[in-house]
């Protein structure tokens, strides 16, 4: 290959002897078909022996099996060209689909290069080898992937468990007896490890064959070495105890037995020091080839070609050992004296007791000490013990991730009030931080401005970029035109506008700073009268911004007049004025020498704004003149007439009321020529014209002077708000220093898009869902604000309001009346460009690809703007018009048109649309097309977007017609046609693994740069926070702070905007947002096991597309797709950051059912990732402390899950044992009924189950960044809104997903949908998603609890039994309701009335051929049934299953009717009942078709069993000791077994149809589903009578949008008209 390679330049080969083999040369596509199709082939069909998922991983080669070949030197034997005939290339025998045919191995001369010579492929070809297998690695499905990935942990937890327990037991002493007792945990330590290394063989199975022999001999090594070491320790430690029973003084056993553990727990502790300490590990780093490290190497730690070298700095590794050791010290305080110290003497007395009277046929634990009972006891005590290290984790990452926020300065401006104090420190800090470095151009522009300070030249850089800012806010509706005239800020350019004055030195502020202050400053000098000139000044300066509102309106207003007056006489009148206003306050006697009473200075204000107010008018008379060309003497003579008289007026004011002192009046007015103009009325009769720049300077004074409201909340919207804080409050945080434009690193944007929404079209915004709310009626009631704002953008002018009152009629033509013969306009008709206004607008507030698009094309525009304002010949009037030519590619402004070439370069947005060429082309139908289209309006709007799609091609070759593939790059041409750029053959179909990496692995090779930003489709970008990026790409170069390896991948924070409307969106929102900032904060530092999970994040593209790609695609495994990006960086020594002074925007799912999914999918793609060689090698190669962070952060975190929920199942089975058995009476006569431990664990795993370990991160985040008080309002308000149930049913949620897919697998992706959720979702669908994860599960913790309540001795009808069971009934019915309690209008009675319709249907409908699951009740129990597969999987359903035994065996002996009898032949008694319960539904569930002829015989038969059943019950009831309590107890107890059993028979469905019980099976499964609809659905009815529950429901679900002020229940109750009928 090498040597091909050469020979592409060179004819070396031929020269020098090489037989000429060339594939390379032969044509364009030679490489493709001998190199890439051979292996594109085999991996094909391997993707189809996957069987989407359904086949197990270990029969067949996934991506990464295919890689990791190529790590081994066996991988030189495929040849080159490659030899055919090899294992790699032999394709598998079958598939698991039976109804697909079967892969027949190739062919000799198949197996031959398409490019060789015939006379090369007539030799008879070489023996084919058998199929290589998997390398390296083999996923079994299996749970000890979890141990065998992290046994440290596992035997660190069991090792410390053992010696606690052991030394609570030996009441807390340490002698020579205790400690030969705790030095158990050795035996224990080296068994575990023995169990590892046999994990290590059996696991391995599938991938010998492809497995180097070194690899194969550690295994085996070590599996030979652990057994005959746990041997030898067990031995020892055992004739240890019987030396010590032997009571000899003899200790030689004992000696023996330390001295090897000293030995061996030595060299551990050595080896572990070698291998993990940085320091030593980069010396045996060094001097990895001398032999005995070598050795110790490979023995300790498996050797990949990926995973070497990863430790950290010493620092850092300080940092998660101190963080670890914090935690463990909290863990194991608490388990010791809270759990395991308190069971010693409860453990004791039970073993003591001999004499409980069981009530049942006891088997085992009578005899043994009473051990089934110190089970129920003591198990959920461990479970809780195991579990609760996630807890500590969560407290303490809180904490510490709070101070690292405000170490970084986060939260130091949360409000506007912070921003408004803040707000003059904005210009250094943005000079600081977003400017770059030139200290030539910084020295030129102080040349130029001689009289400039350096605070105005930061403010005349910060200005354009604020404006900017403002100015996308107001194009994105969030303000209006009144806030963005206050937000915006002066460009502060220092030309005078006369040559007597100075330029304007001080800084001009946003007017909304300086709104009010110049009248509050009148108050305060009225009000503090007494006091002297230096106290008032004193005064007012407290307030900056009125310092500088007095300031300016005092400079500009002298400025303007000396202007208009630079003509005229009255200018020396002006000069003389100020003049003696400066010397007043020179000596300070302002107030002895001006009148400073609050009514003068409030006349003084009002004749300057009269003036500015008739300087304004009259401009804009003389604007439009001058445009016409129509300006003449005439009109310049009435322009000077109307100044002439307000300034007549101001003069009079001046001179009359508000000069004091005669002497200065006489002065100012004592000029002769000032006087003899005055009299002959010459006096401002020569006035200037007015300039641009004096029209901005009086425009300016008149809002400073006019301006009387308060601007303390501008901007109202509370989105442009948090907006603006972020950016100012970045402005103070640490970052890189900003690289010119011209030397920042070039990157590129890429987003993944399938076929969701780009723009709304208007058929989708006027469709009106069944309460007849449409899209646009939706959101203009969310965004009420946002809406006047885009109604106010559209139709600016008063002439407007026709066209504006046809567009609301045209979208909301029920809010007006219509003539008789008028017909309202659908949205399609109207004009275009308001059409596609409407759309945008929309669309920006959706989760759709145009609010993408537009998002990321900032980064354009600030790359635009900020290369303009680095060029030495680009003016401050060009940087601040720059703004309109961003979109215009014909613009010949020079200054932009070199800052658009140098965005161009540096930035690049790939839109992978992967099936754009489809819809384009019409295959998709018109809504494909028009999905097309709106893609293509995009490329034309944002001229560097491109597009990336797969396309399909049909070529005839050799007669057949095949079909061709190929990536193509497109973009939008000058004339606004699609262009192709790149198109790249492809060797087939590209989607053979999970669709969204393969969808990005297709195109990731168009992008280019030195970084690469992947974005997903519901994501948006700021403007504001565009501008840091260069920043951000800064930090791939600061390795000093992130250890000794630079950064590969860049966390960026994210905001989630989806939380503003309903509850459940707020919590999403909040969960979310804690875990994007705070977790990963803690994450990157101090833990050092940050990964990649999702967008924003930006990659380092060299290192990654050479290592792999930003994305696996292997199908199942690599479900959730984001983080193995995280793993393969960190095994390849990649470094992943986190960063918070830069933010995208990112949508969430906002109604339960879309909650639900996403949690569903992630929790499934946790329990495919415990099967992953990536978590298996990362759990390996971590040192101990790393490990332990990276468990908890990843699949540990949804294992504790799982624990927490297997808790309340193993408390509660252990509690109903102990009633049920006759122990609990026992017990309490014992006086053993309190247990503290056991209600401290139950205390524990509330409280996680609730979700208040969840909100702890909350809290902490809400206290960082928007103070103490609103955190605790929003935890209490949380809490008032029921976050304990979502939260405890999202906890239900992940544990039912991530464990069906560790027992079955079945894990697919879910499309959640990204819509907005305002609907009543109807009670059949609720009951079809949640059924078998949340209902079943409830109902079982129901009967449980009932049962224990009926029959448990100690807790039963006191407040004890409340205090014990409250978690678990908090918990089911949670399960139960949550769905309905957070449905909109989940308590309507007429919707309740069509919810039980609609449910009675979808339940009885037997469905037929192509029916869906939401039609058909049958079709849905069978998707239900479709994850059990696999053997293994029927047989743990089975072993699962005979749980739901345990109540009727118990309930049966506690029957009155059974009185004492203890025998087996009551148990086997309540089985005939059970199978008489069968029979007669068979026969009241006897089909009526087949028995058409007798259905007289039929209903006689089935009355006269009905009868005898009832006589039967009544004569025992009588005749018998059998009572009315025990029918029903009776029938409790079977409940759970019919359950049982069906579960059973579901698992083993084939025998069940071969036996032909199936149909009676479905019967019985239809009727349980009614019984369990029937007890969910009765409380929803009830509730439904009363109408306040619903009113009361509505301000829960919504309160985020009834706090917001908005009126959600015109949403609920429908824009129907007939809604009230």
């Amino acid at each position: 290959m090498a040597y091909e390679i050469c020979a592409e330049g060179t004819d070396s080969l031929s020269k020098n002897g090489f037989r000429q083999k060339s594939i390379i040369l032969r044509d364009s596509d030679s490489f493709l078909d001998a190199i890439i199709k051979p292996i594109h082939e085999i991996v094909a069909a391997e993707a189809k022996v996957c069987n989407h998922g359904k086949s197990p991983h270990s029969r067949w080669r996934n991506y990464d099996d295919f890689n990791e070949y190529f790590w081994a030197p066996f991988c030189f034997e495929l040849g080159w060209p490659w030899r055919l005939n090899s294992g790699f290339f032999v394709k598998p025998k079958q598939i698991t689909n039976k109804k697909t045919s079967k892969f027949k191995s190739r062919e000799a001369q198949d197996q031959v290069p398409l490019l060789l010579d015939r006379d090369q492929r007539s030799e008879p070809s070489q023996r084919r080898e058998r199929k290589a297998g998997k390398s390296h690695f083999v996923e079994h499905r299996s749970g000890l992937h979890l141990y065998h990935s992290f046994h440290r942990l596992w035997i660190f937890l069991v090792c410390m468990l053992q010696g606690l327990a052991i030394f609570a037991f030996c009441d807390a002493k340490l002698n020579s007896v205790s400690i030969k007792y705790i030095l158990s945990v050795g035996p224990t330590f080296v068994a575990m490890k023995f169990l590892q290394s046999v994990l290590d063989v059996i696991l391995m199975i599938g991938a010998y064959r492809s497995t180097r022999a070194r690899t194969l001999s550690r295994i085996w090594l070590r599996l030979i070495w652990f057994a005959s070491l746990s041997a030898a320790i067990i031995i020892l430690f055992v004739k240890t105890i019987q030396e010590q029973d032997s009571g000899s003084n003899s200790s030689t056993w004992f000696r023996l037995y330390c001295i090897l553990l000293i030995i061996y727990g030595g060299s551990q502790l050595f080896v572990a020091l070698l291998l993990n300490m940085p320091w030593l590990r980069r010396l045996t780093e060094k001097y990895f080839n001398f032999g005995p490290l070598s050795f110790l190497n490979w023995v300790h730690q498996e050797r990949y070609y990926v995973g070497r070298g990863m430790y950290e700095s010493t620092g850092d590794y300080l940092s998660y050992i101190l963080f670890w050791l914090l935690v463990l010290a909290c863990k194991f305080s608490f388990s010791y004296f809270l759990q395991i110290n308190t069971m010693v003497k409860p453990t004791r007395a039970i073993i003591d007791i001999k004499n409980i009277d069981y009530r049942w046929r006891d088997i085992f634990s009578k005899s043994h000490h009473n051990a089934l009972t110190l089970v129920s006891l003591w198990a959920p005590v461990v479970m809780i013990y195991f579990l609760d290290l996630q807890i500590w984790y969560t407290v303490i990452s809180a904490l510490v991730g709070g101070l690292n926020g405000a170490r970084i300065g986060l939260g130091e401006i949360r409000s506007l009030h912070m921003l408004r104090t803040h707000f003059s420190s904005l210009p250094s800090a943005f000079t600081k931080r977003l400017q770059p470095n030139q200290p030539h151009q910084e020295f030129m522009a102080m040349r130029e401005s001689a009289d400039m300070r350096k605070p105005k030249l930061d403010a005349r850089r910060f200005a354009p970029i604020w404006n900017e800012v403002i100015i996308s806010l107001r194009e994105e509706d969030l303000i209006s035109n009144k806030e963005r005239d206050l937000l915006v800020m002066p460009l502060n350019i220092s030309t005078p506008l006369t040559t007597s004055s100075q330029p304007l030195t001080l800084i001009q502020w946003p007017l909304f700073l300086l709104a009010n202050k110049v009248y509050v400053a009148c108050d305060m000098a009225e009000v503090h009268k007494q006091a002297n000139q230096d106290d008032l000044c004193e005064k007012i300066g407290k307030d900056p911004y009125m310092m500088f509102a007095v300031q300016e309106a005092f400079y500009v207003l002298r400025i303007i007049l000396e202007y208009l007056l630079m003509n005229d006489q009255g200018a020396l009148w002006v000069t003389k004025v100020y003049e003696g206003l400066e010397q007043a306050m020179h000596v300070r006697q302002l107030r002895n020498k001006f009148n400073l009473r609050k009514s003068q200075l409030r006349k003084l204000l009002d004749k300057a704004a009269g003036l500015t107010t008739v300087v304004i008018r009259e401009s804009k008379k003389i604007d439009d003149l001058v445009k016409e060309g129509a300006l003449d003497d005439k009109m310049k003579k009435e322009y000077t007439e109307s100044l002439r008289k307000e300034l007549l007026d101001f003069y009079d004011v001046v001179m009359r009321d508000f000069i004091a002192d005669s002497e200065l009046r006489n002065d100012a007015e004592g000029n002769y020529e000032l006087q003899t103009a005055k009299q002959s009325g010459r006096l401002f009769s020569d006035l200037a014209l007015p300039t641009e720049e004096s029209k901005a300077l009086v425009e300016r004074l008149h809002s400073i002077l006019t301006f009387k409201e308060s601007a303390l909340n501008v901007p109202e919207n509370l989105e442009a708000r948090r907006r603006l804080e972020f950016f100012s409050n970045s402005l103070f945080m640490r970052m890189p220093n900003a690289p010119s434009v011209r030397k920042m690193l070039s990157f590129s944007v890429f987003t993944p898009y399938y076929s969701e929404d780009v723009i709304y079209s208007p058929q989708q915004l006027a469709k009106e869902n069944d309460d007849g709310i449409s899209m646009m009626y939706y959101l203009r009631t969310i965004v009420p604000d946002e809406w006047n704002n885009f109604l106010e953008r559209v139709y600016p002018k008063k002439e407007d309001r026709e066209a504006k009152k046809a567009l609301l009629k045209t979208i909301f033509p029920k809010e007006f009346k219509f003539k008789e013969n008028e017909q309202p306009r659908k949205p399609e008709d109207l004009n275009e460009d308001v059409k596609l206004k409407l759309r945008l607008w929309a669309s920006y507030r959706g989760q759709t690809l145009a609010r993408t698009v537009r998002g990321m094309m900032y980064y354009k525009r600030a790359l635009v703007l900020q290369s303009q304002q680095e060029g030495a010949t680009v003016s401050a009037e060009d940087l601040e018009q720059g703004r309109q030519y961003l979109t215009s590619a014909a613009s010949q402004v020079p200054g932009v048109l070199n800052a658009r070439a140098q965005a161009e370069l540096k930035f690049l947005y790939v839109v992978s649309a992967q099936i754009y060429g489809e819809q384009n082309q019409g295959d998709k139908g018109a809504e494909g097309r028009q999905k097309a289209a709106d893609i293509s309006y995009l490329m034309k709007t944002f001229d560097s977007l491109r597009i990336s799609y797969i396309h399909k091609a049909k070529v005839k070759t050799e007669g057949k017609e095949v079909t061709e593939y190929y990536s193509k790059l497109m973009k939008a041409d000058p004339s606004g046609n699609d262009q192709e750029i790149y198109s790249i053959k492809l060797p087939g179909e590209v989607i053979l693994g999970e669709g969204k990496p393969e969808n990005q692995n297709h195109a990731i090779i168009f992008t280019r740069g030195e970084a690469l930003q992947t974005i997903d489709m519901n994501q948006e970008h700021y403007l504001e926070e565009t501008f840091k990026m260069r920043n951000l790409l800064e930090e791939f170069n600061e390795s000093r702070r992130y250890g000794h390896r630079n950064p590969t991948i860049l966390g960026v924070r994210e905001h989630v905007f989806t939380g503003s409307v309903s509850s459940l969106a707020w919590f999403m929102s909040l969960q979310e947002r804690s875990f994007v900032t705070l977790g990963q904060r803690v994450l990157a530092n101090p833990l050092k096991v940050r990964m990649h999970y999702g967008h924003p994040d930006v990659f380092d593209r060299i290192f990654h597309i050479t290592r792999g790609g930003i994305s696996k695609a292997s199908k199942q495994i690599n479900l959730s797709e984001d983080i193995f990006a995280g793993f393969n960086s960190t095994l390849r020594l990649g470094n992943v950051t986190h960063h918070e002074y830069i933010q995208c925007g990112k949508g969430r799912d906002v109604g339960l059912n879309q909650i639900a999914a996403f949690e569903g999918k992630v929790a499934s793609g946790n329990g495919e990732q415990t099967l992953s060689r990536d978590i298996y090698r990362l759990g390996q190669l971590f040192d101990f402390f790393r490990m332990l962070s990276f468990f908890f952060t990843t699949v540990g975190y949804y294992f504790t899950t799982m624990l927490t929920v297997l808790t309340v199942y193993v408390f509660l089975y252990g509690k109903v044992y102990l009633a049920l058995s006759g122990v609990d009476q026992n017990l309490k006569d014992q006086g053993l009924s309190t247990n503290v431990a056991l209600q401290s664990a139950l205390d524990t795993q509330f409280l996680l189950q609730i979700g208040v370990f969840t909100a702890v991160p909350m809290i902490m985040n809400f206290v960082l960044e928007e103070g103490i008080l609103k955190a605790i309002i929003s935890f209490l308000t949380m809490q008032l809104q029921l976050s304990s149930v979502f939260f405890t049913f999202s906890l239900g949620t992940r544990t039912h997903y991530f464990g069906r897919t560790i027992l079955h697998g079945g894990a697919k992706y879910a499309s959640t949908g990204r819509g907005f959720v305002v609907a009543h979702i109807p009670f059949a669908e609720n009951y079809r998603m949640y059924s078998r994860s949340h209902f079943v599960k409830a109902l079982e913790i129901m009967l449980l609890l009932i049962v224990y309540l009926a029959y448990g001795a100690s807790e039963r009808t006191t407040l004890t039994y409340v205090l014990l069971t409250f978690s678990s009934w908090f918990l089911a019915i949670s399960w139960l309701w949550a769905p309905y309690i957070f449905n909109p209008s989940g308590f309507e009675w007429q919707k309740t009335v069509a919810d039980f319709d609609d449910w009675t249907n979808w339940l009885f409908h037997k469905g037929g051929i192509g029916d869906e699951g939401k039609k058909s009740w049958e079709v849905w129990w069978l998707e239900e049934q479709a994850h059990i597969q696999t053997p293994r999987g029927r047989f743990w359903e089975i072993v699962l299953s005979l749980r739901f035994f345990l109540v009727q065996y118990g309930v049966i002996y506690a029957l009155n009717v059974v009185g004492h009898d203890k025998g087996f032949r009551v148990y086997g008694f309540s089985w005939c009942v059970l199978v008489g319960i069968v029979l007669t539904f068979k026969v009241f569930s006897m089909n009526q078709k087949s028995w058409a002829n007798f259905q007289l015989f039929l209903r006689l038969f089935q009355m006269t069993v009905f009868l005898a059943i009832i006589g039967g019950v009544i004569v025992a009831v009588a005749m018998t000791a059998l009572t009315i309590g025990d029918v029903f107890a009776c029938a409790l107890s079977l409940i759970p077994t019919g359950w049982g059993l069906i579960s059973i028979a579901i698992a083993i469905r084939p025998v069940m149809k071969r036996l032909g019980l199936w149909k009676s099976i479905r019967a019985i499964a239809r009727l349980y589903e009614a019984f369990m609809g029937a007890i969910v659905f009765i409380p929803i009815a009830i509730l439904s009578w009363f109408p306040f529950v619903s009113t009361f429901q509505t301000r829960l679900v919504f309160n985020q949008a009834f706090s917001r002020g908005l009126e959600i229940s015109t949403l609920l109750a429908g824009n129907n008209p007939n809604s009230n009928m």
